[in-house]
């Protein structure tokens, strides 16, 4: 929700800040290095949230990473040109990162050249990715990288870049 609220260009642009100060604030743990979906996760509550409740708390929807909505925050700081939120968060949420070493691949358990539709909080596997090979997500990181951080901006026929990568990259290519 913090995301769409500046993603959908309908947010107050005050509130729209405040939403992704909260998120940050409350969603993002970088100790594990996810992004979560909300927190607490739903459990033993007498109201019924659907079917996310059935999952086990902490796993993915119930307040683990749903990597759609993660990738959504990071797509919302790079339209308000956070390079530098941007840059942390997409690190943090790139499948490679989480099997660069054989301790984070111990962690992640599943493919790091694949993204995860969920990476688990609950805490005897938490960074666990699950749903590989069966996610949108990848392709909602494509549209980050290529839209939102390197740039690449299609209107008609003119095609431009509105960059939002770390200010100390000289280049790219």
């Amino acid at each position: 929700a913090q995301s769409w609220s500046v993603l959908s260009g309908g947010g107050d642009s005050q509130r729209c800040l405040q939403a992704l100060q909260s998120a940050d604030e409350h969603l993002v743990r970088k100790e594990i290095g996810i992004i979560q979906l909300f927190n607490p996760p739903f459990d033993k509550s007498a109201l019924n949230p659907g079917y996310i409740q059935g999952y086990v708390p902490g796993v993915r929807e119930n307040g683990g990473q749903y990597t759609h909505a993660a990738i959504w925050l990071v797509m919302a700081f790079a339209k308000i040109g956070n390079s530098k939120k941007t840059w942390e968060l997409l690190q943090m949420i790139n499948p490679l990162n989480r099997g660069n070493t054989p301790e984070k691949l111990a962690v992640y358990k599943t493919e790091p050249y694949v993204v995860a539709a969920d990476v688990y909080a609950e805490p005897l596997h938490k960074g666990q990715g699950g749903w590989t090979w069966y996610t949108g997500s990848a392709g909602w990181m494509y549209q980050l990288i290529a839209d939102s951080f390197i740039g690449l901006q299609k209107k008609g026929n003119l095609l431009g870049f509105k960059p939002c990568v770390p200010a100390e990259w000289e280049h790219y290519k």
